[in-house]
Formats: C-alpha cells, sequence, structure tokens
C-alpha cells in the first residue's frame, strides 16, 4: 500500500490527477473530491472505486485519518481556505493553483529543499514550463532579466484558469526570480483561439552578460530539458536555443547577447486531449512531487525504526 492520498477539485487538472495517479507505486488514491455532484470527473471516480463526495473540504475535515496529502486543484482563492483546515489536520497540500502560500516547487530545480513543508506550490503552468530554462542559464551565468511567453489553446483555458489569470502572472514572475535566478523576471500568458487547437508553446528570452560561455548556457538548457521530459515526456525544444546579439534593453540594463528558448508541451493524453500540455505539466509535476514526498517519508520512517 502507498501513501493514501486525496485530491479536491473535479474539474479538468484533478481528473487528470487520478488517472496519472492510478500508475503510482507509493501513493494510494482514496477519494477525488468536488462540490458538484454531477460533475464527469466524480462520475469518473466513482466508476473507477474510489470515494467520490461532493462536500468539498468538508469531506477531509470529517476523515482525517484518511490521508496523508492532499493535493488542491481548485483555484487560488478557495485553496487559501483549504489550506487552514489541512495544516489544522497535519495534512501536507499540494497546491496546483497559483495560491503560493507555501514555498513554490519546480521537481528538476528545487524539489529537495521542500520535502518537509506542510504545503508546497506548484507555480503555475507556465512557471512549471519555463523555470526550469532560466534555472539552466543561471547556474551558468548572472541572468539581469528573464522573461518567459506562454501561448496555450483557449479550449484549455478553463474557468479556473481564467479567473487566476493575475495570479499566473504574478506567480510565475517571481518563480523566474526566486527559483529560476533572474534578478527581474516577467510573465506573460496568451490565450491562443486557433482551431484546430494548438498545444502549450513557451517562449523564454535570458539576457546574458559579457563574458558569458554561449556553449556552456545551450548545453545547460539541453540538459535542462531532458531533466524536466523525464516526467513529462511531451516536453521539448523546437529548435537549438538561438544566441542573438544585441544590445538588448530590459528592466535589468543593457546586456550584449540573449538566449531563446522555444519550447513545445504535447499532453499524455490520459483525461485531457494532447493539445493540453499546460494542464498536464502541473499534473504531471504534481505527482513527481508526491512521490518524492512519499519517498521521502519512507527513507525517514526505516532511519527511525533503524
Amino acid at each position: 500500500m502507498g501513501l493514501p492520498v486525496a485530491i479536491i477539485g473535479s474539474g479538468n487538472i484533478g481528473t487528470d490527477l487520478m488517472y496519472k495517479l492510478e500508475r503510482s507505486d507509493v501513493l494510494d488514491l482514496v477519494a477525488l473530491i468536488g462540490i458538484d455532484p454531477a460533475s464527469d470527473g466524480l462520475r469518473r471516480a466513482r466508476d473507477r472505486g474510489y470515494e467520490a463526495p461532493h462536500n468539498g473540504i468538508d469531506w477531509v475535515a470529517e476523515n482525517p485519518d484518511a490521508v496523508k496529502i492532499v493535493f488542491d486543484a481548485t483555484s487560488a482563492y478557495v485553496h487559501r481556505k483549504h489550506n487552514e483546515v489541512l495544516q489544522g489536520l497535519g495534512i501536507t497540500a499540494v497546491d496546483l493553483t497559483p495560491a503560493a502560500i507555501g514555498p513554490k516547487v519546480i521537481p528538476p530545480v528545487n524539489l529537495g529543499a521542500h520535502l518537509d513543508a506542510p504545503n508546497v506550490n506548484m507555480v503555475t503552468c507556465g512557471g512549471q514550463a519555463t523555470t526550469p530554462m532560466v534555472a539552466a542559464v543561471s547556474r551558468v551565468t548572472r541572468v539581469p532579466y528573464a522573461e518567459m511567453v506562454s501561448s496555450v489553446s483557449s479550449k484549455s483555458a478553463g474557468p479556473g484558469t481564467r479567473q487566476n489569470i493575475d495570479e499566473f502572472t504574478r506567480t510565475t514572475s517571481r518563480a523566474l526570480e526566486e527559483i529560476g535566478g533572474a534578478e527581474i523576471g516577467k510573465a506573460i500568458i496568451v490565450l491562443n483561439p486557433a482551431e484546430p487547437p494548438i498545444l502549450m508553446r513557451n517562449t523564454v528570452f535570458c539576457g546574458l552578460p559579457e563574458g558569458t560561455d554561449h556553449q556552456a548556457v545551450i548545453d545547460s538548457v539541453e540538459e535542462m530539458v531532458a531533466s524536466v521530459a523525464a516526467y513529462v515526456p511531451g516536453y521539448r525544444l523546437k529548435s537549438v536555443p538561438l544566441i542573438e546579439e544585441g544590445p538588448f534593453h530590459t528592466p535589468g540594463g543593457v546586456v550584449p547577447h540573449r538566449v531563446v528558448v522555444l519550447l513545445e508541451v504535447e499532453g499524455a493524453g490520459d483525461y485531457l486531449p494532447t493539445y493540453a500540455g499546460n494542464l498536464d505539466i502541473m499534473t504531471a509535476a504534481a505527482l513527481r512531487v508526491g512521490e518524492a514526498i512519499a519517498h521521502h517519508r519512507a527513507a525517514s520512517t526505516q532511519e527511525v525504526m533503524a
């Protein structure tokens, strides 16, 4: 038996995460929790033999010993209320909203630093896709300014995503700085109505100071792409990272060069369509975090027993 977990939020993200959790060897899904008894997610959860209550966080409060981790796939506003309940019960929260109450976690960059945190934040889809690229550059050289532009299909942006747009830009910008290592970060999201729907596409610009080893930057970016693709198979470069000649006037000052990284994210197609890579990268990253927490707790228990 794995570590018992639950999901709050029976929409697209929560339902997709349900399918991913089924493949986990260390996490045991107990319940998918919603508030709409007629939702497709709850219907699917019932069909698959899971608890599927529609009384929201109250189910967790009424069953405090049933789960050890709750994945919150609701909204930033709602998660702030959920977190108070979860912390009172001693249940770890993996927050898939941009609420950013706990430390922001990007698995290939800083996962190991926050395995004991009571609440970990998965940033945003754009943050999961682009912060690793900024971190890849900043481990080679100083990054005075980093900018990301994320373009996603408008069909993949449901009510929760649209409600969280303002939080998206703020949380992602901070992640580029706090985790990516940029001195100044900026985030932009575009909802593209194109038909057929486009895959998630991300462009990352990082200013490069004089004297930067350009080949080392390219090598670092390609290595980081492989690290992300290990848990998000549809994550890939569209071309070799490009070093452009400046000068470029940025909010971080004038830089002589910049690196441009073009990324594409194709979803796994578990519950969501493959064009919804922006949602898939969130659920894949959350699964990665949950499994790391489970492994960490198992190792800690063995050490105590020894």
